[in-house]
């Protein structure tokens, strides 16, 4: 089926004209024109199913089922009546069957690992408090439980932790270590003459933080602790531990505290938990790989202590792959509303003295909104590729030891980045909106706010990127850890001579020469897909290997200095990392252009792709003149080139954001309604009856610029 945006005779489709392609340099940039254009069909069909992704059929499931007025937030409530309607919301996806997806049959689930988080992330639409809550208990507790614990584990405790009839607690983050979570303080000594663990918390800084159904609703914990046994530290293990009697009171030697209101989704109730000595069987160990006999002996099928770690942190990964999934389905709502609303709402009289412009038109309006839809459409391609990373290593199918580090480096490298876009696109739609994007039944404030934490949860994304910072290091040295040192000597010397040249503008002078004085030329040149491959390529190449030069004299020395020199170079790789998070949505947005065969839609999706990889090297374009990889003349028109890009785009915006495919049940906001269109055409017909008729008052300024004529002619 192909579709277009519905215009009425004021609003809707915009006002810029159509444009051919070889065009795009020489346009001149007007506000708007004479009369409305239809914006041209486009597949929508086939758009949306590239952004819902494999499991597009669950996503439509799930958005039938948050249709369910009883599962939206409501603005106002206090946090007491909010937790307690999300505590009751989750008994609704009980109740639907809309939380076993991921577990196996024998506990009445399908073992669809992407198809349950793919259902999951469109809670975020309903209330992102009953997103994150639903992920606590299923997608954290009882995750951790199935695939960290046993099969005694799983027939003991997963029944009524899918019936949430046992509601429970991811007890990993500590107050005093945060991300660092292999230095966790609490442990968990095994004392042989009980066949008991004893879980403690040694000090105040190794209270557990943060934590969902901690304040108040959690029975139960899987609490993350050091495991020791006959005098060793077996490192980071998790432990199944009741902390609530069925009346709510803590049992003995459990505490904890209500973290109180917080910034945002305060639907949940975080809280924070200490243990004093408390005693729980050795069994409750969730031993899948790593166990302790009732003498005391550790085994585990995971040799390495630090491979092992990272295998027990998995969970965290599933945490990571939602949350970029529904970050990126908050910026599409956001960008829904904000570009609906653009394209309806008027303001000043540019060209006409009876019309106002169409917000959409000016140019900056436009390139604000536009920019971060071709964004949006990034976040969501590389999102559904983790998806599918995560279910194909979950599910087995791609199970290996490398196919689970890839898999925490993607979501390592691909959740900061939608997160943090999340953010700014909510904020840039609200202020596009004005005093209307404030308001609460727009929802923008309330997105933002509860989104806000999503960059901090599971991993700081800083954090993460120097994860995935330190995987670039270890990729660039295993290119030459078989390497004689005649080989190492003649690439060290070749890639001195490519920096000279670089450095040297001996690059920038051809690409002048080739363009030759032409603009065209020079932005043709932007659009061709191997070059925006090659700079994108080449700066996380280039900055990896800066960092990498500078940490090899190092290698040798204490580890003391071998930690200051890393410092001083921990902001280059982060920006690295980040570089190469955006190289990997520019790669998954060009794999999903290849799936479009429809010609005229292919090429507007293109033109988003190219705006979204222009914008990456217009935000960085100092970098890439300042070591020759683009020219002087071909910065100067990058910038006017991405202004015809947006352009060009912009009558197509408000089918880019149908494509979507929310419905006005997801939505909710006033904004994103027919009621400016509305408003606007009875502003518009009021005037045009008011000059038709003979009540019309005059304005000063007409009766200013008569009575000057009038003296002109009278001194002639």
């Amino acid at each position: 089926m192909t579709t277009t945006s519905e215009t009425t005779d004021l609003t809707g489709g915009g006002t810029v004209p159509p444009l051919a392609d070889a065009d795009l340099v020489d346009a001149p940039m007007t506000s708007s024109a004479p009369e409305p254009i239809e914006p041209g069909g486009l597949d929508l069909d086939t758009v949306q199913e590239l952004l819902l992704g494999r499991w597009s059929a669950e996503r439509r499931t799930a958005r039938e089922n948050v249709k369910n007025p009883d599962l939206h937030k409501i603005e106002g409530l206090s946090m007491a009546e909010h937790r307690e309607r999300v505590l009751g919301q989750l008994q609704i996806l009980v109740d639907t069957g809309a939380v076993n997806k991921a577990f196996p049959e024998k506990f009445g689930g399908e073992s669809n690992f992407g198809g349950n988080i793919a259902m999951f992330t469109e809670l975020v639409t309903a209330d992102p408090s009953l997103q994150i809550k639903s992920g606590v208990q299923w997608g954290l507790f009882g995750s951790a439980v199935l695939n960290l614990g046993t099969e005694r584990h799983h027939d003991a405790w997963l029944p009524d932790i899918l019936s949430l009839k046992l509601p429970g607690v991811y007890a990993m983050t500590e107050i005093g270590h945060g991300s660092d979570v292999a230095s966790l303080g609490t442990t968990a000594t095994y004392i042989p003459e009980d066949d008991e663990f004893e879980i403690h918390t040694p000090f105040k800084a190794a209270w557990k933080d943060y934590l969902g159904n901690a304040a108040l609703h959690g029975k139960a914990a899987v609490v993350f602790a050091q495991l020791i046994t006959q005098g060793v530290n077996h490192g980071v293990h998790c432990f199944f531990v009741p902390i609530r009697s069925e009346d709510g009171e803590f049992l003995p030697g459990i505490g904890g505290e209500d973290d109180g209101l917080k910034g945002g989704l305060n639907g949940i109730d975080n809280g924070r938990l200490h243990f004093t000595r408390v005693r729980i069987p050795r069994t409750n160990l969730l031993n899948r790989y790593g166990d302790v006999d009732e003498n005391g002996v550790y085994t585990s099928p995971i040799a390495s202590p630090g491979r092992r770690f990272f295998t027990m942190l998995g969970t965290l990964v599933q945490g990571r792959v939602s949350l970029s999934l529904a970050s990126a389905a908050a910026s599409a709502l956001a960008l829904k509303g904000a570009i609906t609303y653009g394209n309806q709402r008027r303001q000043f009289n540019a060209t006409s003295d009876t019309h106002e412009e169409v917000l959409m038109d000016y140019q900056l309006h436009h390139r604000r909104l536009i920019d971060r839809l071709a964004r949006t459409y990034a976040d969501s391609f590389a999102s559904n590729e983790l998806l599918e990373k995560f279910d194909a290593v979950f599910s087995g199918t791609e199970d290996t030891d490398d196919d689970r580090q890839e898999l925490e480096t993607l979501a390592a490298a691909i959740k900061p980045l939608v997160t943090w876009n999340g953010l700014d696109t909510l904020q840039e739609c609200r202020e596009a909106c004005g005093g209307a994007g404030f308001m609460a039944k727009n929802r923008f404030a309330s997105l933002r706010a509860d989104l806000d934490i999503y960059t901090t949860f599971e991993g700081d994304n800083n954090i993460l990127l120097q994860l995935v910072g330190k995987r670039l290091l270890t990729d660039y040295s295993n290119e030459f850890k078989d390497f004689s040192v005649g080989t190492m000597s003649r690439y060290v010397a070749g890639h001195a001579t490519e920096a000279m040249v670089h450095r040297s503008g001996l690059r920038r002078v051809v690409q002048a020469v080739q363009d030759a004085g032409s603009e065209r030329k020079s932005a043709n040149w932007f659009k061709e897909e191997e070059v925006q491959r090659s700079l994108l390529e080449d700066r996380v190449r280039t900055k990896t290997a800066k960092v990498a030069q500078a940490l090899m004299p190092a290698a040798k020395k204490s580890q003391a200095e071998q930690a200051a020199v890393f410092n001083r170079n921990q902001t280059e790789l982060i920006d690295a990392a980040r570089n190469h998070g955006e190289l990997l949505q520019w790669e998954s947005f060009t794999r999903a252009l290849e799936k479009i065969t429809d010609e005229h839609t292919r090429q507007v999706m293109t033109w988003l792709r190219d705006l979204f990889a222009l914008r990456l090297i217009e935000d960085d374009l100092g970098w890439f003149v300042e070591n020759g990889r683009v020219s002087t003349q071909r910065a100067r028109t990058l910038r006017q080139y991405i202004n015809r890009l947006a352009y060009r785009l912009r009558p197509h915006a408000q089918d880019l954001v149908d494509a979507f495919g929310y419905e006005p049940e997801h939505i909710r906001m006033d904004i994103a309604t027919q009621d400016e269109a509305q408003r606007q055409n009875e502003a518009a017909e009021y005037y045009r009856r008011l000059r038709a008729s003979q009540d019309a008052p005059v304005d000063e300024k007409v009766l200013h610029a008569r009575k000057k004529k009038a003296d002109r002619a009278a001194q002639k």
